[in-house]
């Protein structure tokens, strides 16, 4: 869902841009990795930092992160449960600023109902696709050709487009093709795994599609590996994801204390089953 954030860029005006960030990249290894480090996510906790396991992190959302939502929400209702004609009135009784991040995952778990899990990662490639402008792909590939300098450029601006939906997260480095970069985003405490409570929302919603969106249409290979343990997740640009079958994380059972309809005795989130 990071390239939500992308549908703001104008890709023809942002090419001279990329150059320029591309040329100097070797005279300042730290200049792509800067372009987040003055934003913050609004956390409301007093610590600052995302709330302990157990306990639901506050936020402070603004006018941005607020746009977002209702962005991305709006778009999910036409393929939500009585969405359609029912989407839409809701979608007009709401503004800008009316929807919260409650009502956002709450789309999203209405369009998880009555689909298999290949149908609700296809939601979500169509919602994404229509979020861009004409062409998007094509000139990303341009300008994201996948090499070391753009994973690490997308990790840059993954931190402050992404914080609206995932919270705070910061860039790390990894090790891609046994080379170390600073291709890797650590997110401390995923606020949409944290809200929805939810294994097959998690893989289902996020995970697996925006792997492949990045991965087959962008170009830029893209693995997301969440920790249902504290609810972190690391995102490593440039590492080319496994298939879902060698994936850990469709083998999750599901998070019985924080999903309201989690079932304890199977040894799999049933979300996560074809």
């Amino acid at each position: 869902m990071v390239v939500l954030s992308f549908q703001a860029i104008n890709f023809h005006s942002a090419a001279s841009s990329a150059a320029a960030q591309r040329n100097n990249y070797q005279n300042s290894s730290s200049s792509s990795i800067a372009i987040g480090g003055g934003v913050r996510c609004g956390i409301a906790e007093a610590s600052g930092v995302p709330a302990p396991m157990g306990q639901k992190t506050k936020y402070k959302d603004g006018i941005f992160e607020k746009a977002f939502m209702t962005l991305f929400a709006r778009k999910m209702e036409k393929f939500a449960r009585g969405g359609g004609g029912g989407g839409e009135d809701v979608g007009k009784k709401k503004g800008w600023l009316d929807y919260d991040y409650e009502a956002f995952v709450e789309v999203s778990k209405r369009v998880m109902q009555g689909r298999t899990r290949l149908q609700q990662q296809q939601v979500v490639r169509e919602v994404l696709i229509s979020m861009l402008p004409p062409g998007a792909p094509a000139q990303f590939r341009k300008l994201f050709p996948p090499t070391r300098w753009a994973a690490e450029f997308n990790a840059a601006l993954t931190v402050p487009f992404f914080h609206w939906l995932v919270g705070p997260s910061e860039v790390v480095e990894i090790e891609v093709n046994g080379v170390k970069q600073r291709s890797g985003v650590l997110i401390k405490k995923c606020r949409y795994l944290e809200n929805s409570g939810c294994v097959g929302m998690c893989v289902n919603m996020c995970k697996i599609p925006t792997q492949d969106f990045f991965t087959n249409e962008f170009g830029l290979p893209l693995t997301m590996t969440p920790n249902f343990e504290d609810m972190s997740c690391e995102m490593a640009y440039g590492q080319v994801p496994v298939r879902f079958e060698d994936d850990p994380a469709s083998k999750q059972p599901c998070l019985p204390v924080f999903c309201p309809v989690a079932n304890p005795n199977s040894s799999l989130c049933p979300k996560l089953q074809p």
